[in-house]
């Protein structure tokens, strides 16, 4: 997105195009193999975090990327800690920081929050997750660590289990890979928590094949992904929904027996109990490298965003 000012921020995945995609996993594959020569890119750049909702990885990684990046770091972890509380509306927040900073990174409960933010300052801004909307730099993180394991983006059959209603990194995730050559999906989850219908039907629109089911072990031996998620307490308005559904799909060893050798396992985390820790140690699972892999498409975003 571009907006009014000039100022080019990222909101959805789709905002970017396929090569620019590919440019930014170029880039975090070249700081991977050379992060001496990146020390000091961002050198004087101050980075923003603006965090109205709980997050543990996505604040950290963006943290950490702009520390190793040479720059520093401002921001808030919670909206009671921000004037949020008292009343300030997201857009003159984003005013404000940009009297500060040279980039935000804005996690919101509200769908559409990162987008008044970046309509708004004067810096650019990353969307670091709103509400059951976007993650688009989880989905980064999640291309990188296709790329790096499977060597292409194309011709992959990629299963999504848990929680496909309110899972933003599922929506990320399939508008990503609907863009390459020969992928297709397996939609894995209880009848109350499947995709969106504006998922489904842009899905049909750009005639990108996939299959519902709820039963994940029959799905198991036609992957080459799996990507797990957790049902999300904090989207439910009822707590009795929440614990009938919480334990729908759990993986464990015994569930990978037909499962290709080559399959990857993924999870943007946090992991409650629906990966058994039993699983951890086989070399199918890659949540773990998910998380060192976040950081490094962060700092080549942040490194795009700012034109360094």
């Amino acid at each position: 997105m571009i907006n009014k000012y000039g100022i080019p921020s990222l909101l959805s995945i789709l905002d970017l195009s396929v090569q620019e995609i590919d440019e930014l996993v170029s880039t975090a594959e070249h700081i991977i193999a050379n992060p001496k020569s990146y020390a000091q890119r961002c050198k004087g750049k101050k980075l923003a975090t603006l965090f109205f909702e709980p997050s543990t990885r996505t604040r950290l990684s963006f943290e950490a990327a702009m520390y190793e990046l040479g720059g520093n770091v401002i921001g808030f972890s919670e909206a009671n800690s921000s004037s949020a509380a008292k009343g300030e509306s997201v857009a003159d927040t984003a005013k404000t920081i940009s009297c500060y900073a040279d980039i935000i990174a804005m996690r919101h409960p509200k769908e559409g929050a990162p987008m008044v933010a970046a309509m708004n300052a004067t810096i650019p801004v990353i969307n670091a997750g709103d509400g059951g909307h976007n993650h688009p730099t989880q989905t980064l993180a999640d291309l990188l660590t296709i790329k790096l394991e499977k060597g292409r983006f194309d011709h992959l059959v990629i299963g999504v289990c848990g929680d496909l209603k309110f899972g933003r990194t599922v929506h990320s995730l399939i508008d990503a890979m609907s863009r390459y050559e020969g992928v297709s999906f397996v939609l894995i989850s209880p009848e109350e928590l499947k995709v969106p219908d504006y998922v489904r039907n842009a899905m049909k629109e750009k005639n990108i094949p996939f299959v519902e089911t709820t039963d994940l072990e029959g799905a198991m031996p036609t992957l080459d992904i799996l990507y797990m998620t957790r049902v999300q307490r904090e989207r439910f308005f009822n707590e009795e929904d929440y614990l009938r559904l919480k334990d729908s799909y759990i993986l464990t060893a015994d569930k990978l027996d037909n499962a290709k050798q080559n399959l990857s396992v993924l999870h943007p985390l946090p992991r409650v109990n629906e990966i058994s820790v039993a699983i951890d140690d086989d070399p199918r699972a890659c949540y773990f490298k998910q998380v060192l892999n976040g950081k490094y498409m962060r700092m080549a975003l942040i490194l795009k965003l700012l034109g360094v």
